[in-house]
């Protein structure tokens, strides 16, 4: 065990540089010291930034008012040179609802303004754009979705045209199973999630339009062809890529498995249509040591926001791996322990956070709204265990095992101390489900929502 300040002992996984190194000496091995370099400090809890700021395991304690005043005046006015992301408004709103939600604050306040922000960027055609008379687009679309799901209220759930939203996911189907992100723009993974996502928050019909160009294809319905695009996905690596032949990343796995996991029962979709093998090996090999963080992909840097990206596929591909397992009778505890919840902790607050608050990629980097986001979301990942049910869901249809996921905090015990809680019990943040990454009680009501108002076709 290392020794920190004030003779906390840390271990030396976190404190040390690994024991047996490559002695080739590339540009990717110089930038990778260099970032281990700047982390050390961080995790041995010797930068004079952290003062006396450390908890019992010499890791810095969450910051919370800090960064709920950092998210709050985000989502004030922008200086003039964030012109360039004004496509990305609807994000912009999302990972500042998102961050406050995670860290206990109530976003139901900001209904009528997330209402007029979101009312003009709804296209007549359906779908919202990213910003005022833009082309509607999933992502931003998605976003909106979901921060109307946050703030929730008739209000909001009634401005969303979802019969326009089903005839215009209908132009975006693809022969191939997948889905375009706008008419006639890319194909990838990011459109399919957030196709499924959206479509199963409004309860929207699965049957494709009529006009439907996928149609004259031999597919009938949003999810024809789906999976298997989806299994096309996967690389050699193991990871999943954007489309067939293309890199493996951690955000588009992480897009891919939890569709899958929309579709159905985990060990149903993950088991069926992933190499499971090849996936763990690759996810297992994002997460780095001394840094503890998880890298986007082979030879990269360790990422704040793939604290999510990457960290929130582990309890998909645990549950998925838990169902197969009790098919023959129940287990007495979930599957667990396939990554260093520790290491991932002590990255996240020790390295990510900024003391002006927000949270950042790593040091040496500005905090953002977006790694604030994810990096949080990463955190309260790490505090729960996410587990689906089986046949715990409120609703009924295909998308049905989407709501059956549960949460319960997982505990520091005797026990547990190979992977030992290392954060404080006042930095626990609110548990987000697991496929929506908004809270449980969001999604639901949304989904109650509409599906208490069905669409006529």
């Amino acid at each position: 065990m290392a020794t920190g300040p004030a003779s906390v002992q840390i271990p030396p996984l976190f404190t040390d540089l690994p024991a047996i190194r490559d002695l080739l000496n590339t540009e990717t091995s110089k930038v990778q010291d260099e970032t281990v370099e700047k982390c050390l400090p961080f995790l041995r809890g010797t930068d004079s930034s952290l003062r006396d700021d450390l908890n019992a395991f010499g890791v810095p304690r969450l910051r919370k008012d800090d960064h709920i005043a950092y998210l709050y005046d985000s989502l004030e006015d922008y200086p003039s040179n964030f012109v360039g992301i004004d496509s990305s408004r609807p994000w912009m709103v999302y990972w500042a609802l998102a961050g406050l939600a995670l860290l206990g604050e109530d976003v139901t306040k900001y209904r009528e303004r997330v209402i007029s922000t979101f009312t003009p960027m709804q296209n007549p055609t359906g779908g919202f754009g990213g910003g005022h008379g833009q082309m509607s687009h999933c992502a931003p679309t998605f976003a909106a979705i979901l921060c109307l799901a946050m703030v929730g209220g008739n209000d909001a759930f009634e401005l969303v045209d979802r019969k326009g939203m089903w005839k215009w996911l209908g132009e975006l189907k693809q022969p191939d199973g997948g889905f375009q992100l706008c008419a006639g723009g890319e194909e990838d993974v990011r459109g399919a999630y957030c196709a499924m996502v959206i479509i199963s928050l409004l309860d929207l019909p699965l049957e494709l339009p009529p006009d439907a160009e996928a149609r004259r294809y031999g597919l009938e319905t949003f999810v024809s062809g789906l999976p298997e695009y989806l299994s096309r996905c996967q690389t050699f690596e193991g990871g999943i890529s954007e489309k067939p032949g293309a890199e493996a990343h951690g955000a588009y796995t992480y897009c891919a498995l939890a569709c899958l996991c929309i579709l159905g029962k985990p060990e149903d979709t993950v088991l069926k249509y992933m190499d499971i093998p090849s996936l763990l090996s690759w996810l297992s090999a994002r997460q780095y040591a001394p840094e503890g963080g998880f890298s986007g992909r082979t030879n990269k840097l360790v990422d704040g926001c793939y604290s999510h990206w990457v960290g929130s596929c582990w309890p998909l591909v645990q549950s998925a791996l838990h169902g197969a397992r009790s098919a023959s009778g129940p287990l007495p505890s979930p599957v667990s322990g396939l990554y260093s919840r520790e290491g991932l902790a002590r990255y996240i607050l020790g390295c990510c956070q900024s003391k002006k608050g927000g949270l950042r990629d790593k040091p040496g980097k500005h905090p953002d709204s977006y790694h604030t986001c994810y990096t949080l979301t990463g955190l309260s990942n790490l505090q729960y265990h996410h587990y689906h049910t089986g046949d715990g869901s409120p609703f009924s249809g295909i998308f049905a095992s989407a709501f059956s996921w549960k949460t319960a905090p997982i505990l520091s015990s005797p026990d547990a101390e190979a992977d030992a809680n290392v954060f404080e019990e006042d930095d626990r943040l609110t548990p987000f489900h697991p496929l929506y990454s908004i809270p449980h009680q969001a999604a639901e009501n949304m989904r109650r929502w509409c599906e208490d108002r069905r669409i006529e076709t």
